[in-house]
């Protein structure tokens, strides 16, 4: 240890001697780097709410009553009002009742709680690929100027429902999860990583986009995600996150397994004092020395 500290105990080169705290903050971001990626692609489904979903709803009857008609852009809010209405009735009804079953505080798990989320974001795909199939099929069979379906909107209705309960369960567990998990002095870089997952799950989606877009398309048939969604095949699409979204929780439940939670005692600045011998060991030399009276 001569030469690595100063006179005043601080470290001379911080890449040769590092602090017990500083190998625990990075041993704790290696241990939630596994789950942070899976997270990456369980929003990737979440990401289609502002793009095909609005392409949808163009091709739908958006009319309540004669004078009023949905604007596509704010099908959305059917999400939000979802995770409103869900959050207060999971936290004060389910929590405490599961709470009685589990013993766990929260109820079930963090790591529960994100494989729930996105166990909805497969569901909602698969459910989005069925109604795309159906508004494909009648609007192609009843042709329009417009090309739009003699279908409402209100069937984009339950994948959006789908997707909001996905959003309540996998983004509020995994902020949790990374609060949690990280000690106070990096709950910065916890939510960074968190918001990192939603700008990289659109990454994603673009990738996915282009990739189908190179890879479907012929000479005879337009790709499947043509500007005009009733020559294409949106609905392959859906499956398609829907299959990846599978893949992803496979690595989930591996990744999940055999991850191992932050103890209750988190690294303290304050210097402890130290044990340095063991109970025997301590027991051992009074008596010693009594007898050698």
């Amino acid at each position: 240890m001569e030469g690595d500290l100063n006179p005043d105990g601080t470290i001379v080169n911080q890449w040769n001697l590092v602090s017990i705290q500083h190998v625990e903050e990075v041993k704790c971001i290696a241990r939630t780097l596994p789950i942070w990626a899976a997270g990456i692609l369980g929003f990737t489904a979440m990401a289609q709410q502002g793009t095909f979903i609005v392409s949808q709803a163009m091709k739908m009857d958006r009319h309540l009553g004669p004078k009023f008609q949905i604007p596509a852009g704010s099908l959305g809010v059917i999400s939000l009002i979802v995770i409103g209405l869900w959050v207060p009735f999971y936290d004060r009804i389910c929590v405490p009742s599961l709470r009685k079953i589990t013993k766990n505080e929260g109820g079930i798990t963090l790591l529960q709680r994100i494989g729930i989320g996105m166990v909805f974001s497969i569901i909602s795909m698969i459910v989005a690929g069925l109604v795309e199939k159906v508004r494909r099929d009648v609007a192609n069979a009843n042709p329009s100027p417009q090309g739009i379906a003699p279908m409402s909107v209100m069937w984009l209705f339950p994948q959006l429902v789908l997707l909001g309960f996905c959003e309540a369960f996998n983004i509020i567990g995994l902020i949790e999860f990374f609060n949690r998990q990280f000690p106070d002095h990096m709950r910065s870089i916890a939510n960074a990583l968190f918001s990192c997952s939603f700008a990289l799950a659109n990454y994603v989606s673009s990738i996915l986009v282009t990739t189908v877009h190179s890879v479907t398309k012929t000479h005879s048939h337009p790709d499947w995600l043509t500007n005009d969604i009733n020559a294409g095949r949106l609905d392959y699409f859906y499956y398609l996150l829907a299959g990846v979204g599978v893949l992803n929780l496979v690595y989930f439940l591996y990744v999940s397994q055999r991850y191992h939670y932050k103890g209750s005692v988190d690294i303290q600045e304050k210097p402890q004092d130290l044990e340095l011998g063991s109970k025997g060991e301590v027991d051992y030399y009074p008596k010693k020395y009594e007898d050698s009276k």
